[in-house]
């Protein structure tokens, strides 16, 4: 017996789906059939056919997006939000968890009189089955796919025309025109999602602007060796032509120049890699979170004041400010808090070494009710806390203070004691040894620079007592002036701990039965073979959670039900203890 040779997609990338075919009931040399010309219901010759017998019931499908090992996927649904990108460089500093931009797609129907199209060439595979293979390829591959017969290319299509958001690789050595080439065949795309291993000018801006007129959420990531040549005036036109445009997401915007964005939708902007900006105009009266990310060369001449005085003037609505750039200072904040946002509940204000504690004054007199505030890289000390902890008592959930060297474990103790509703907190790199900055006597010989570090011995090593019953998430990463810990955190879930080399095991009490996570690269064999110890043992405390207690006989003892005990139960830690796995300590 002869099987017929069945098609065969390749996949777009090493890691892309394939699809193929087997049937054990056709013939080799079976002619290849063009498409049915018989009638799917009674089998009469379609040509002047009106068939008599009702239709049976109507097969619908809702396209749906299933995530694949590929670098380009489609997406048609939003039953569940996508992965997050793990290429994309753009810093979510202002909100932790992925927001949900997705909108329900609207149903395919297929109409029974066109399953025979469906099924010629594959071997009258059913048509939920083709629709349920074909959503899973790549683009590549569903391009391809496209190219086999005709049933395959009729659903192809009506996959590309159901997509409303697209994920796509561009690769180094593509041609211009395969970008536009993919979008012209998704009619009802909404959200793109756009990875460049080659330069994006203005000739792929335009095509993209053509393509996609319902546009609504756009990200722009490059690689390394990508180049953004996009200028400030094409970006400024395609804001304005964009009227649907709510969210702007954009890497190496380092050839704006300067630019002027006139939306009256757009609610989300993210620029990363600005450099030397001679103007920036912001006409955005909707926009609720920005993110201006500059680059960290000493010689960028970008106003910072006038731009901040700028955006609090024609952005009243400003929810999340985050700017990251070695030229913040003192008189940009100033700036900003005489814009006097209302709204403001999250600010980050990044590498500012000119920020001090006459800022944090400025800050909480003017906005009282910050719920994430980032300062790293400031020179804010422990009065800073202070004044911090006085004013936010009530709000502030996230603190984030890397990268400030003049804290102390003492500041970072009151903050975790003063702020109640505290989730999570930042202090990498802020208790440091400061022997490591400091030559040995056998290399310089120098008195006097003996005596300083003498004199400074009592900052080196500290330690550090938190007790937090809302803390969830605490990043200590380089703090290599620690050298004991004691945490008694309920909720803790991940704790980071790199780079502490001089904690010492014994020094180290972990009293968090949630910890899932540790992380402890470059710390010593023995500190992390302790936490492993006492992380397991904590685990293994919580599996014997029930008291014990007699018979009345007094013949042996039994796990009493939570039910019958005195102490109150919460059903959310029930479902936490149930749902409990072993700790992971991360080291490499």
């Amino acid at each position: 017996m002869h099987f017929e040779n069945q098609p065969h997609i390749p996949p777009a990338t090493p890691g892309g789906s394939t699809a193929s075919f087997t049937s054990l009931d056709i013939p080799h040399h079976v002619k290849k059939h063009r498409g049915s010309y018989n009638c799917g219901r009674c089998g009469l010759p379609k040509k002047g056919h009106v068939c008599h017998l009702p239709p049976t019931s109507t097969t619908t499908t809702t396209p749906t997006q299933t995530p694949t090992d590929s670098s380009v996927s489609v997406s048609t649904s939003s039953s569940r939000p996508p992965p997050r990108q793990q290429y994309s460089n753009l810093r979510r500093a202002l909100s932790f968890d992925d927001s949900d931009l997705r909108c329900d797609s609207p149903e395919v129907e297929i109409d029974e009189s066109e399953m025979d199209l469906f099924g010629s060439g594959c071997g009258k595979l059913p048509v939920s089955c083709m629709w349920e293979i074909f959503r899973r390829l790549p683009p590549a591959g569903l391009l391809a796919a496209g190219s086999v017969c005709k049933g395959w290319r009729e659903t192809a299509r009506r996959l590309w025309r159901a997509a409303e958001e697209l994920r796509l690789r561009v690769p180094p050595r593509s041609q211009p025109g395969f970008v536009g080439s993919v979008l012209q065949k998704c009619p009802g795309l909404s959200r793109l999602n756009l990875r460049l291993e080659s330069d994006l000018d203005s000739t792929m801006f335009a095509c993209i602007a053509f393509s996609c007129p319902n546009l609504e959420v756009i990200e722009i990531s490059t690689s390394e060796t990508a180049v953004n040549r996009i200028t400030g005036d094409e970006l400024g036109r395609f804001v304005a032509d964009k009227r649907c445009l709510t969210s702007l997401k954009m890497e190496g915007c380092s050839n704006l120049g300067g630019f002027v964005l006139c939306s009256s939708s757009l609610s989300t902007l993210w620029l990363s890699d600005l450099y030397c900006l001679s103007k920036m105009v912001f006409n955005c009266p909707n926009l609720k979170e920005i993110s201006l990310d500059f680059s960290r060369q000493e010689n960028d001449s970008t106003d910072l004041i006038a731009m901040v005085d700028g955006l609090g003037r024609s952005c009243p609505r400003l929810q999340n400010v985050h700017v990251a750039s070695v030229r913040l200072s003192h008189a940009a904040v100033l700036a900003l808090t005489a814009a006097n946002l209302r709204g403001l509940r999250m600010l980050s204000l990044v590498l500012g070494t000119e920020i001090t504690d006459a800022s944090v004054v400025a800050i909480s007199q003017s906005y009282s009710k910050l719920e994430l505030l980032d300062l790293s890289g400031s020179s804010i000390s422990d009065s800073g806390i202070g004044m911090i902890c006085n004013v936010f008592p009530g709000t502030l959930s996230r603190l984030l203070l890397a990268l400030c060297p003049n804290i102390t474990s003492s500041g970072i103790q009151f903050a975790t004691a003063q702020l109640p509703l505290l989730e999570l907190m930042d202090c990498g790199m802020t208790i440091c040894d400061l022997s490591s900055q400091y030559p040995t006597s056998d290399e310089s010989g120098d008195f006097e620079l003996q005596t300083t570090f003498k004199n400074k011995l009592h900052l080196i090593y500290q330690k550090l007592i938190i007790k937090h019953s809302r803390l969830k998430k605490l990043s200590l990463w380089g703090c290599s002036g620690l050298d004991a810990l004691y945490l008694n955190c309920p909720e803790l879930i991940d704790l980071n701990l790199n780079s502490c080399k001089n904690l010492h095991p014994e020094r180290v009490l972990l009293q968090c039965p949630s910890l899932e996570s540790v992380h402890a690269s470059g710390c010593h064999n023995l500190l992390i073979e302790g936490i492993q110890n006492q992380v397991s043992n904590n685990f293994a405390a919580m599996e014997n959670q029930f008291p014990n207690k007699r018979l009345a006989d007094g013949s042996k003892r039994v796990r009493v039900p939570q039910f019958l005990s005195q102490q109150p139960y919460d059903e959310d830690k029930k479902r936490r203890r149930i749902a409990s796995r072993p700790c992971n300590v991360l080291v490499d």
